[in-house]
Order: structure tokens, then sequence, then C-alpha cells
């Protein structure tokens, strides 16, 4: 179903947050991670809290605003002005750039022509339109590999996410890790070992929501509560995503830390240790003219 454009008010365009994605970095001394950079965007363009929690659609539980800038990333990196590494830290290409002297119009003009040559260099008949965005580059009817995944995840039961979560956490490095969820216990799904250069070790736990929706601050309230005294440590891991007030909350001073993984980081995680998710590589074969030149 379409968005209603009123419901959209106030939230900038993707071309509209390119500067503040620029000033973001350099307020961060030139690097950042999406979670950094995204809230310095928001302190920069001043959004209320009304505008970010804003959903761009029923089956991500992403908001608008970090959808849109996604593609001012994506735009920003095609020219070259900024770059990410595998660890998703997103950098300046040049730290000493000039912000009064770029013009995002320009910069979708030069990204759509390149859209439209690869199209015509590689004979494909489908125009990828809006769909390209920021490092999900494999679309198929308006819908990433991520979206994909996160609507997979959704199908399978809250029994059956558990136990994913279980071999994720094994692949990671974890040992000992038990699947304990029961009612009454606080929303405590499962407890492991984290090792850390085989020297530390810290007791975990864990609360699984199989989830559209955002997490509450009051739902990582209540995991704290019932992690109290029993482990070093939480992870709260949904396929969904989490309140600003619920990133907060996790880290707040004087409290046991809560981490979070959201239905992103998930995606990326299962990807990583090829869980459900395998990457192709597609052969690409190009004639060297001026090799034949020399006969």
């Amino acid at each position: 179903m379409a968005k209603n454009k009123k419901s959209l008010a106030g939230v900038p365009s993707y071309d509209k947050m390119m500067i503040p994605v620029l000033q973001a970095l350099l307020d961060l001394g030139g690097s950042g991670t999406l979670g950094e950079i995204n809230e310095r965007v928001y302190e920069v363009m001043k959004l209320s809290e009304s505008v970010l929690q804003i959903m761009h659609n029923s089956q991500r539980s992403q908001s608008e605003v970090d959808y849109r800038l996604a593609w001012s990333r994506t735009y920003l990196k095609k020219v070259g002005l900024i770059e990410n590494s595998v660890r998703k830290v997103w950098t300046l290409a040049d730290p000493n750039v000039k912000i009064s002297q770029i013009k995002p119009n320009e910069i979708v003009k030069i990204v759509k022509e390149q859209i439209r040559n690869r199209l015509e260099d590689t004979a494909r008949s489908s125009d990828l339109g809006e769909d390209y965005c920021d490092s999900q580059d494999t679309v198929y009817h308006g819908l990433t590999w991520q979206d994909q995944l996160i609507e997979t995840l959704l199908t399978i039961s809250p029994a059956g996410f558990e136990k994913l979560v279980q071999r994720l956490l094994r692949e990671s490095g974890f040992v000992e890790v038990e699947v304990t969820g029961r009612s009454g216990d606080g929303g405590i799904d499962g407890k492991g070992i984290a090792r850390m250069s085989g020297l530390l070790s810290f007791h975990v736990i864990f609360q699984c929501k199989r989830y559209k929706g955002s997490i509450t601050p009051s739902q990582i309230r209540d995991f704290r509560g019932a992690m109290q005294g029993r482990a070093d440590k939480g992870i709260f891991i949904t396929t969904g995503s989490f309140t600003r007030d619920a990133r907060k909350e996790a880290t707040r001073d004087g409290a046991p830390p809560i981490d979070l993984i959201d239905g992103e980081l998930l995606c990326e995680k299962l990807k990583e240790f090829s869980l459900g998710v395998s990457t192709k590589i597609v052969e690409e074969i190009e004639i060297d003219n001026l090799f034949f030149t020399k006969f």
C-alpha cells in the first residue's frame, strides 16, 4: 500500500540529507559508524521525535529517515565523497572536503547517469529506479535481500528463531549456549559464555524477539531486571528495530550494559556466517583491445 504523503510530512528527502551526512562525518573526526552518523544527522537537522518514529514500511520496521539516509550515503559513495569498510565504518574520502562547494542536485544527476549507463552497457531491460540503495544492490520486486530474509525469519516459529540465535552465537564464538526460554522468566530465552582472546570470559543471557515492530525502553528495562545477578552482559536480538530511547536505555550510565542486535545487523551476521544466506560471485569478462594492437 502506498504511503500517505501527509504521514511523511517533515521527513527530509534523501538529497536534502547529503550535506548533513558530510557534516556529521566532519564532526565525528572524519569517520563514524552508521549509528553515530545517523544520530549526528538527527541533531544537525533538528529532527523531531515524531518524525524519527515514522516507519518506512510494515515489512522492515526501519524508520523513513534512516531509509532515506541510506540513500544519501549511497549517492555520496557513488561520486567518491565517502567510503565504507566491511565493518560498516564510513569515512570521508577527503577529510578536507569543502561542504559549501557540494551540490546535492549535481550528485543526483551524476549518479542517475551512472545507473543509466550501466543498464545500457549490460543490456539490462529493468530499471533500478529508486530500489538501488546503500550496499543493497540486489533488489527483487522492490525488496532487498535483507527485506526478503526478514520476511522469511518472521515465518519460522518462536522456538525455531531461538534455535537460530543459538546457532548464530555459537558461530560467533560463544560456548555453552543453551536455549532456556520459559514463561515467567522475564523474557530470558537463553544463556552462554562469551570468550575473548582465550583469556577472559563473560556470562551472557539473551532475549529473542521475532518481531515486526520497534522494541521500547520498557522492554529493555524488563530484560535488565531479569538479568540482574545472573549474568555479566545481556544481548537483545530482534528482527525488528529499537527506538532511540530503547538504545539510550541499553547503554544508560550506571546500569548493566545490554548489546542490541536489530534486524539489519542480524541479516548481516547471518550473511557473514553463511547461515541460510549465500553470496554468489558472477564472472565478468572484459576484452583488452589494447593487447591486440601489439600484433
